[in-house]
Parts: C-alpha cells; structure tokens; sequence
C-alpha cells in the first residue's frame, strides 16, 4: 500500500515527552482532536490503577486526572483519554481511537488487541503486529488520520523524533538489498538526544504607505484666437473725361451721394467642452523582499574519558 493510498499514519516515540510535543504540534498544524489517538504505557505501574480509574478510558474523574498529568495540556485537548489495564501488557493512557478500541480489549481480549485496534485503523496487520510488539516494549504510540495530508502529518510526527516501520527498515539497511554491517541492538536503557534548530518563518503584514487624492482645480489662463472678420472700406477714385453734360449748372442743383460703410464685429462666446479624462485605482505589484535574522541549532557532542568507542550513525562527525 503506497503513501497516497494511506490515509492512517503511525509514529513510534522512544520518549513521551516527544510524542507529547509532536501532538501539540498536531494541533498547531490544524490537524482535529477526532484523528488523533494516543497509547502509552502507564509507567507508575500502580496496584491500584484499575481499581480507581475502571477498564474502560475516561469512566471517572480519577482517569482524566492520571492521564492529563501525564499528557500535561493536552489532557483537555483529546479525545476519550483515559487510563486502561491490558491484560498480559500492562496498565496504558489511551486517547482517541485508541481508548474506543481498547476499552473492549482492557475487559479481556488481551494479547493482539493493540494490532486489532490498528488493523481497525486501517493499518496493514504485519505492520500492526510490528507496532504491538513495539508499544509492548515500551515505546509510545501515536496515530494520525490525515487522508490528503498523510506525508505532511508522517514528515511532522518524524521531526519529532518518531519512526515507524519503513524508517526502521531503513536504518537497518533491510530495503536496500546491500549487509548492512555488523548488527546491533540496543538496550532498553537507551535514550534519545533531540537536536532542535530554527528556522525563519515571514508574516505578512498589510500596512498603508500613503494616500492619492484625486480632485480638481479651476485654473484661468489667456488664451488668443484668429478670427478672419470683413470690413467695408471707401475708395474715391478720379478720372478725366471730356463729354457734353446733360443739363446746365444751376444754383441749387448739387447732387451728393451717400455711400454706407459696413464691417464684420466678432463676439466671444465661452462654452465648457471635456478635453480629457483622468482614472485613478489600484493594481497589486508583486515584488520580492530579503529579510534575514540569526537563527540558532543544536549540534550533538559527544565527550570521551578513557578508551572508549563508538560506532552507528554519523558519529565521526560529529563534534567531539
């Protein structure tokens, strides 16, 4: 079954306290208190734990105590969590489908309840079988149903230091086809050293840089137009001539001529017409800004007294 067709994703945590940071990591990322489940072993290993809490997850205000003390804020957070004894395994908090499953399994189903509670799940059974035998030594167990977001909710739970069966494979050398060296196993006192960096996160944040105020002025100028007008002028012109006249001249009898003298007079008219337009709006840009800030890592040491080997991983590496 590949990743796309999952839609279950199982981490195992050799700390609680890493399992617990990985689920309120869960939170912050948006995944539903609904798909998150939860099985760790009770290690206080109290006579009296199902006597005072029952069998079944979340039947009394002694069960929500004992479980949200371990799982500190969370407590409130998830759902169904309790505390249950497994017969053959040992006393558990439980959360989600978990509790569901397993309330049944604390009456009496023992031994293969945890891998029936995964198959349930979804979970293929040889890697059901293989998360059992895992929580049965002691690792936590933490479950994600993330349907599209499978390879988001594995990449954050691994972040936090959890594995599963495939990285396993892996680190064993067993997918590559190639020895993978001298085997070896380790303890069950063993422990695990997280090494946190940061990482730079940018907000964006809209703020108003200035402001455009479109509006209008009058304005008065002097403007000159050629208008072509005409006028009437009086020419007088003279010429000689030599001919009889047709009656005497007389007293009395002077004759004038009145001759009307006209032009064209030009009168202004102002009419307003529109000689252009002007549109303001707004229009996104996208552009690129470099921010920068120190940001800190932890880097694994590891200090020798004495003749003292060690050997897996990258431990030439790293720093002495």
């Amino acid at each position: 079954m590949t990743h796309e067709q999952r839609t279950t994703v199982v981490g195992v945590f050799n700390d609680r306290d890493a399992a617990r940071d990985a689920i309120a990591a869960l939170k912050d990322a948006g995944f539903s208190a609904q798909d998150i489940s939860i099985l760790t072993p009770d290690k206080r290993e109290t006579a009296d734990l199902a006597e005072e809490t029952g069998t079944h997850a979340g039947s009394g205000a002694a069960t929500g105590a004992v479980a949200g003390g371990i799982l500190g804020g969370l407590g409130g957070w998830l759902v169904g969590i309790g505390a249950l004894a497994i017969p053959g395994v040992g006393p558990f908090i439980a959360a989600g489908a978990f509790a569901t499953a397993l309330g049944g399994a604390a009456i009496g189903a023992g031994v293969g309840a945890i891998a029936g509670a995964l198959i349930g799940m979804g979970v293929p059974e040889e890697e059901a079988k293989y998360y059992e035998g895992e929580v049965k030594s002691g690792r936590t167990l933490v479950t994600v149903r993330a349907a599209e977001r499978y390879a988001e909710a594995r990449a954050l739970l691994q972040r936090h230091g959890a594995y599963d069966i495939e990285s396993s494979r892996r680190y064993a050398g067993e997918t590559t086809g190639v020895a993978a060296g001298p085997t070896r196993s380790q303890t069950a006192g063993s422990q695990t050293l997280e090494l946190r960096e940061e990482e730079l996160q940018a907000r964006k944040t809209p703020v108003q840089t200035g402001e455009v105020t479109l509006g209008k002025d009058v304005i008065e100028q002097q403007r000159t137009m050629d208008v072509p007008v005409t006028r009437e002028e009086v020419y007088v012109e003279r010429r000689a001539v030599d001919r009889p006249a047709d009656r005497p001249i007389e007293p009395g009898s002077e004759k004038t001529i009145d001759v009307p003298v006209r032009e064209e007079q030009v009168e202004v008219e102002k009419r307003p017409v529109v000689y252009e337009e002007v549109e303001v709006g707004k229009q996104q840009v996208q552009e690129t800004q470099r921010v920068s800030d120190t940001v800190r890592r932890e880097e694994a040491r590891i200090e020798r007294e004495g003749d003292v080997r060690t050997s897996g991983g990258d431990a030439d590496e790293i720093r002495t």
